[in-house]
């Protein structure tokens, strides 16, 4: 099977991870890449998806490791929404003010245009989630 110019296929088919710019996604499997390049200090992110579904809707996804009291990332907001599933360990959320611990499990979530931020809530243990972010383009 062959690609359209500008899609991204399956890894099954063609292994790319995070491509540069909002290509076409298609459904099947996409494996975690390796990371793009070092990260702030105790945080690394893995890509696994970045593209565009139908309807103009962009999706990314990372998987995403922080070492033991790795601190807050700067605060941030989006045209797309976004969401963290917990893995491993616990993480701190804050969304429009309000801080949580998100518990291996759990899934937070920041609406569009929301401020947010994320921390390793432990001092002693690693934490992981997983990072899926659907909207418009950006």
């Amino acid at each position: 099977m062959l690609a359209a110019a500008g899609a991204v296929m399956p890894a099954e088919s063609v292994a790319q991870h995070a491509p540069p710019g909002p290509n076409k996604l298609e459904s099947g499997r996409y494996p975690e890449g390796p990371a793009p390049h070092p990260s702030a200090a105790g945080r690394v992110s893995r890509h696994i998806a970045l593209g565009m579904l139908p309807n103009d809707i962009r999706l990314e996804a990372h998987h995403t490791t922080l070492e033991p009291g790795a601190g807050w990332e700067p605060v941030g907001t989006h045209k797309h929404t976004e969401m963290w599933l917990v893995t491993d360990g616990q993480v701190s959320l804050m969304t429009d003010g309000e801080t949580q611990t998100l518990n291996k499990g759990d899934m937070g979530i920041c609406i569009a245009g929301n401020k947010h931020s994320v921390a390793n809530a432990s001092k002693t243990e690693t934490c992981s989630y997983f990072v899926v972010c659907v909207g418009p383009p950006e």
